[in-house]
C-alpha cells in the first residue's frame, strides 16, 4: 500500500503537528504489514469490510486500549475517506465500521499545595545561576501557569515572548495562534533565564526559546523524563506527565471560578466539549467534600448536636 500522497496531505494542506504525522504513518504500516500478512493484500482497493473487521478482533486480542484502537481505526478511515474523494477507490470499506466507545476518564492533575512545594523549592531566580536548575525551572512553570502542550513548549521562541505586555503567543494544533497571559512571576523567571542563556550559550545560534545543557534545541522526551522526575518528589498520583500539569492548570482556573469558554481559549480546544471534561474534576471534588462533610452524605460527617423536632412535634407543641 502506498500512503506517500496521503501523507503529503497530511502534512500540506492539513498542517498536522509531526507528532500526529508519525502517528498515522506507523498505524497505515501495521494496517498495511496485517492485510500482507494475514490476506495476501498489498493494494488498498483490494481491502474489505471483512478485513478491517478482523484486523480490529486482532487489536482487540492483543488487548489494546480502546483509545489505541480508535486512534489506529480513525487513521484508516481518514486514509480512506481521502482514496474516495480523490476517486482512487469507487466504495469506501470503513463506512458502517463502529468505533469503537471510550469510558469516561477524568484528566489526572497535581493538587495546588504539591505544586507549591514543588516551585518553592528552586532557587530565587534573581540569584539562581544554574542554567539547567533555571532552565528546569522555566519548563515546569510554563506548562502549569500557561496550560501549554509539550508540542507547544518546545516550539516556543523568544519572539513569541511579550514581557512587556506579559503573554506568549503560541501556535497550537491546526497551526492555530492563540495568546496567553501570565503573572509577574512569570515574567521574573522568563528575564532572569534570557539573561542566562544569553552567558551560557552566546553563539547558540537557536531560535528556540528553552535548549538543553548543550545548547541545542530540546526534545519531547527529556521534557517528559525532566517533568516525570520532579513530580515524583512531590506528588504520589501515578500519572506525571508533562500533560499532567497542563490538566492541573485547567482545573485550578476552573475551580477558581475562571469562565468555561476562557479556559478552552486559553488551552486552544476546538470545541467546549473537550474543556467540559475538566468540570467533571471539580463536580468529583466537590461530590467527595459532601461525602465526607454532610451528615446525609454518607461519611463520618460533622458532629450532630441535640435532634431537632420535626415540623409535626413542632405544631403538635404549639397547641399546647
Amino acid at each position: 500500500m502506498n500512503f506517500h500522497e496521503f501523507l503529503a496531505h497530511l502534512t500540506h494542506q492539513r498542517r498536522v503537528s509531526p507528532h500526529t504525522l508519525a502517528a498515522y504513518r506507523t498505524d497505515l504500516g501495521q494496517f498495511a504489514a496485517y492485510c500482507a500478512q494475514e490476506f495476501g493484500v498489498v493494494a488498498a482497493a483490494a481491502v474489505s469490510r471483512d478485513m478491517l473487521k478482523a484486523w480490529l478482533a486482532s487489536l482487540m486480542q492483543e488487548q489494546l486500549a480502546p483509545a489505541s484502537i480508535r486512534r489506529k481505526l480513525s487513521a484508516i478511515k481518514a486514509f480512506y475517506a481521502y482514496r474516495h474523494q480523490r476517486g482512487h477507490q469507487a466504495e469506501n470499506p470503513t463506512l458502517r465500521i463502529p468505533t469503537p466507545k471510550l469510558g469516561r476518564r477524568l484528566p489526572s492533575t497535581v493538587a495546588e499545595g504539591d505544586l507549591r512545594r514543588l516551585f518553592a523549592a528552586f532557587p530565587d531566580p534573581a540569584v539562581n545561576q544554574d542554567f539547567g536548575l533555571l532552565r528546569d525551572h522555566l519548563i515546569l512553570a510554563l506548562l502549569y501557569q500557561t496550560g501549554v502542550r509539550r508540542a507547544e513548549l518546545i516550539g516556543l521562541r523568544w519572539e513569541d515572548v511579550d514581557l512587556y505586555q506579559r503573554r506568549i503567543s503560541v501556535v497550537g494544533k491546526g497551526n492555530k495562534q492563540r495568546l496567553i497571559p501570565f503573572g509577574p512571576g512569570l515574567a521574573e523567571l522568563l528575564e532572569a533565564y534570557g539573561a542566562l542563556r544569553v552567558a551560557a550559550f552566546p553563539d547558540a545560534g537557536v531560535a528556540e526559546l528553552l535548549l538543553t545543557d548543550r545548547g541545542k534545541s530540546l526534545y519531547p522526551k527529556l521534557v517528559y523524563n525532566l517533568v516525570t522526575s520532579y513530580l515524583g518528589g512531590v506528588t504520589t498520583e501515578e500519572k506525571k506527565s508533562p500533560h499532567v500539569l497542563r490538566h492541573s492548570f485547567a482545573t485550578q482556573l476552573l475551580e477558581g471560578g475562571a469562565d468555561l469558554n476562557a479556559v478552552k481559549e486559553l488551552l486552544g480546544h476546538a470545541n467546549l466539549a473537550a474543556t467540559q471534561l475538566y468540570t467533571h474534576n471539580n463536580i468529583e471534588r466537590l461530590r467527595d467534600i459532601y461525602r465526607q462533610a454532610h451528615p446525609e452524605g454518607g461519611g463520618k460527617g460533622v458532629e450532630k448536636g441535640p435532634e431537632t423536632p420535626n415540623a409535626a412535634e413542632r405544631k403538635a407543641a404549639t397547641k399546647k
